[in-house]
């Protein structure tokens, strides 16, 4: 999908696409175990949290352009009222920037970076 301009949306929109596009990937590659769904949710659960996201940018943070890296800052420094109990601050706030780049990445319509950059993710899972 192609928004007209998805530099102009705000980072809890484009988090809010984010989690679910990466969900979407985590789920996809879970997909290739072929175990039942329960397993495969509860697998899901230990990649899809703040903890894991977290670490997850860590691994992709040398690879990513000045843009890419802006759209991340943007979502990481969006104040948030809340955070998840089993997070910390940092955790919470460098998802939401991970998501806020695939949201973005997925909005552009740049589907091939959002591939390369997870697949980088799941390499190193």
């Amino acid at each position: 999908m192609k928004t007209e301009n998805p530099n102009l949306l705000s980072p809890s929109v484009l988090a809010f696409v984010g989690d679910a596009v990466y969900g979407l990937y985590v789920r996809t590659a879970l997909a290739q175990v072929n175990r039942p769904s329960g397993e495969l949710h509860r697998l899901s659960v230990t990649m899809v949290n703040a903890k894991a996201q977290a670490k997850a940018f860590s691994l992709i943070e040398p690879e990513l352009s000045e843009t890419e890296l802006a759209v991340f800052k943007r979502g990481r420094n969006f104040h948030t009222s809340s955070t998840p109990k089993n997070a910390t601050n940092g955790d919470y706030h460098t998802a939401t920037g991970l998501e806020c780049l695939f949201g973005w990445l997925y909005l552009s319509g740049d589907k091939q970076r959002a591939d390369e950059l997870f697949g980088m993710i799941r390499d190193s899972v």
